[in-house]
């Protein structure tokens, strides 16, 4: 179950997970950062989210750099952003890099082809991330979340812009 870190919303844990869950999903690409022992590396990578298996996975190449990155540091952040309607979301959990055909044919979508001839492409292997934090930026949208800065940049209020909620997944 999902508890409460930091408190700038009403959301419940279990609403914020939810919410988590549901944004990941919906943007779909997500910018995936790891750690080369100097510094972070961001590649924006389309997510398969699948909250039922607890894990977001990703199709990549065998030679790819963040796979070594990953025997190294494991540790990653997923990063979605929807900047049109103010919504963001942030992942962090352990990766794995398989070779799990099985899995690699059951995620397979007609966009991966863009990639790879098919399924079957033995240069294909499996990210899996299972997720352990989670936080959440959500916004009302564009209109309501400007004309609450306006309104706060004439009052010298703090405008409160949307949910932002820190949960363990």
């Amino acid at each position: 179950m999902a508890k409460r870190r930091e408190q700038e919303t009403d959301l419940t844990p279990a609403e914020a997970t939810n919410r988590i869950w549901e944004l990941a999903e919906k943007i779909d690409v997500c910018m995936f950062v790891t750690w080369d022992g100097e510094y972070n590396r961001a590649r924006p990578l389309s997510a398969r989210v699948s909250r039922d298996e607890n894990a977001i996975y990703f199709l990549v190449n065998d030679d790819s750099a963040k796979n070594k990155q990953l025997e190294t540091y494991p540790k990653v952040t997923l990063a979605w952003s929807d900047s049109i309607h103010y919504k963001y979301v942030t992942i962090s959990g352990p990766a794995v890099v398989t070779n799990d055909r099985q899995k690699i044919a059951e995620l397979w979508e007609k966009t991966d082809a863009a990639w790879w001839d098919t399924a079957d492409d033995p240069e294909i292997r499996l990210i899996t991330v299972k997720p352990d934090e989670g936080e959440l930026w959500d916004s009302p949208g564009i209109v309501v979340a400007t004309a609450k800065m306006v309104f706060a940049a004439v009052t010298g209020a703090k405008p409160n812009v949307g949910e932002n909620a820190k949960v363990d997944l």
